[in-house]
C-alpha cells in the first residue's frame, strides 16, 4: 500500500525532554526504526510536525533580536530542513541498501483571509509553568493556552492548507520509488498576492491537515498519524475516558476534541476517508505497523472491517477483500 505517515512533533521530541540535539537525534533514530519496519511491506511518504522545534527557534530568535525576530515561515523552513535531514539519515541507515530517499522543502499556500490569523490555536515551543508563562507573555506579547493542567504553551495562527505548491516533483519522486520526506511542519506557509507572487506569512500550518491534503493528492491508501498517545479517547481526562478502536467519520462528528491537539487529527482523518482513502489511523509511533493492521490505535473508516485473523486484517486494510 501507499501510506502517508505524519510524525507528530511530540513523537520526535518527547514531552518534558530537554530540547537538545542529542535528544532529537535519539528520538529520530527510534522513529526511523518504526518507519523502516513499515517500509518493508509498504511504500511510505513521510511528513512530520515541528511544534516543539519551531517554538525553540522562535525563543532563540527573540532572545537574539527581541525587536526584530525571525518570522515563523523562515523558522519553519529551518526546522523542515533540520528534522528532514535527521529522518533521512536515520531512515537510510535502517532501510535496505539501495533504497533511495529524498527530503524536500515544501511550500504550502494558505488563504490570507483565513480567520485563523485572528484566532491563534497551534501550540508551539516548550511547556511553561503558570509563573513562567506570565513572564514570557509579558516579555514577548505571545498568546498562551493551557495544554496540560498547570502547563501552558505559546499558540500561533494555524491557517488551513489550500494547495501544496511542490506536489508535482513530490509525485514524480514517489512514482519513481523514492521514499520522500516532505511537508515538514505542515509546510512553509505562503500566500498569493494580487500579482500572483508568493510571500511567507507568520503562521504554522497543522501538519495533519497538510498530510491529508498530501495523501489525497498522491492517491494514498492510508493516512497514518503517529503521536505519543496510544489512540483517540472519548471523554479525555474525564470519568468515562475510553480508547476508540474502529470508528466512522459520522460517529466522530458527534464527539468533541481539543482544537489545538487531537481536533486537527480527527478532521484530517475524516476528510481523507471521505475523499476515498481506505483508512486513517491515529496512535503511537511504536504501534505503526499494528495500527495499519487494525490491531492498535484508532482506525477511521467509512465502514467497520470484520477482523478474524492477522492475515485477513492485512488484506482488508489493503482493500483486497
Amino acid at each position: 500500500m501507499r501510506i502517508v505517515v505524519a510524525l507528530g512533533g511530540n513523537a520526535l521530541l518527547k514531552r518534558g525532554e530537554p530540547m537538545t540535539a542529542e535528544a532529537q537525534h535519539t528520538n529520530v533514530r527510534i522513529a526511523a526504526a518504526a518507519l523502516a519496519d513499515l517500509a518493508r511491506d509498504h511504500q511510505i511518504i513521510v511528513a512530520h510536525g515541528n511544534g516543539p522545534q519551531v517554538g525553540l527557534m522562535a525563543l532563540r530568535s527573540a532572545a537574539y533580536a527581541p525587536d526584530n525576530p525571525w518570522p515563523l515561515d523562515i523558522l519553519g523552513a529551518e526546522t523542515e530542513g533540520m528534522i528532514g535531514y535527521l529522518i533521512e539519515q536515520e531512515l537510510m541507515n535502517a532501510l535496505p541498501k539501495g533504497t533511495d530517499c529524498a527530503t524536500l522543502l515544501t511550500r504550502v499556500e494558505v488563504d490570507p483571509q483565513d480567520p485563523a490569523f485572528d484566532q491563534p490555536t497551534k501550540p508551539i515551543g516548550p511547556v511553561y509553568t503558570a509563573e513562567e508563562a506570565k513572564l514570557v507573555r509579558a516579555e514577548h506579547r505571545w498568546s498562551m493556552v493551557e495544554e496540560t493542567k498547570g502547563g501552558l504553551r505559546r499558540v500561533v495562527p494555524s491557517p488551513l492548507p489550500v494547495a501544496i505548491l511542490g506536489i508535482k516533483p513530490i509525485r514524480l519522486l514517489v512514482e519513481a520509488g523514492v521514499c520522500v520526506i516532505c511537508a515538514g511542519g505542515g509546510g512553509i506557509p505562503v500566500v498569493r498576492g494580487a500579482d500572483g507572487k508568493m510571500e511567507g506569512v507568520e503562521a504554522v500550518i497543522d501538519k495533519d491537515r497538510t498530510s491529508a491534503l498530501l495523501a489525497k493528492a498522491l492517491e494514498a491508501d492510508v493516512l497514518l498519524m503517529l503521536t505519543d498517545v496510544e489512540a483517540v479517547f472519548r471523554d479525555w481526562g474525564g470519568p468515562d475516558q475510553a480508547a476508540i478502536g474502529t470508528i466512522t467519520p459520522d460517529e466522530l462528528d458527534a464527539l468533541s476534541f481539543a482544537a489545538g491537539s487531537m481536533g486537527p487529527k480527527i478532521t484530517a482523518a475524516c476528510d481523507f476517508v471521505r475523499s476515498g482513502g481506505t483508512m486513517a489511523g491515529i496512535g503511537r509511533l511504536q504501534d505503526a505497523s499494528a495500527i495499519v493492521e487494525g490491531r492498535a490505535g484508532t482506525q477511521v473508516r467509512l465502514a467497520p472491517v470484520a477482523k478474524t485473523s492477522r492475515s485477513e486484517v492485512r488484506l482488508a486494510v489493503g482493500g483486497l477483500t
